[in-house]
């Protein structure tokens, strides 16, 4: 169980970086601090492209061996359709603006699959990042090593709106 006091610090700890860090820096720690609070094996930190709105992962797990290709990159991008949804259960949160997590992947109604040679996500959660209701990006964290429940939700969406107002200040 994480105390309130552990979650204020993760959350001061990525605000005291702002503003002499880089977006890349503070989605790093970001992944650290929601990895670890939510005893996670697999992390997602991607911002909505002001421009694009493409979901753009800047700080991910290496799941496939095509993210040493996007590491190299500097992100994992992500298109928005054209009808401007994401898809998917990746895409879940941004397409519905809600957090969720789910213990059988497989069953989701959004799930499609994995891609080829993914590695196996046997739970998932995801959270909307949000500033003034207005999605900026999102957090997604899988596999982890206790049973998703409201308490790990709650955490993400905690941290979540502290990486809100990281994407306000540092993109939008």
């Amino acid at each position: 169980m994480v105390s309130e006091e552990d979650l204020n610090a993760s959350r001061t700890k990525i605000l005291d970086m702002l503003p002499d860090s880089t977006l890349k820096e503070i989605s790093d720690v970001v992944f650290g601090e929601i990895a670890g609070l939510l005893k996670s094996k697999s992390c997602y930190v991607a911002f909505v492209d002001p421009e694009n709105k493409d979901s753009v992962g800047i700080s991910f797990s290496h799941l496939t061996k095509e993210c040493q290709t996007y590491e190299d990159m500097g992100e994992a991008r992500f298109k928005v359709r054209k009808d401007g949804s994401y898809g998917g259960l990746l895409g879940y949160s941004l397409d519905t603006g809600k957090s969720l997590y789910v213990h059988d992947v497989a069953s989701h109604p959004a799930a499609h699959g994995l891609p080829p040679g993914h590695e196996p996500v046997n739970q998932f959660l995801s959270v909307p990042v949000k500033f003034d209701g207005e999605i900026l990006g999102q957090i997604v964290v899988g596999n982890p090593d206790e049973d998703y429940n409201d308490q790990h939700l709650h955490i993400a969406l905690e941290i979540g709106e502290v990486y809100g107002l990281v994407l306000k200040k540092l993109l939008y």
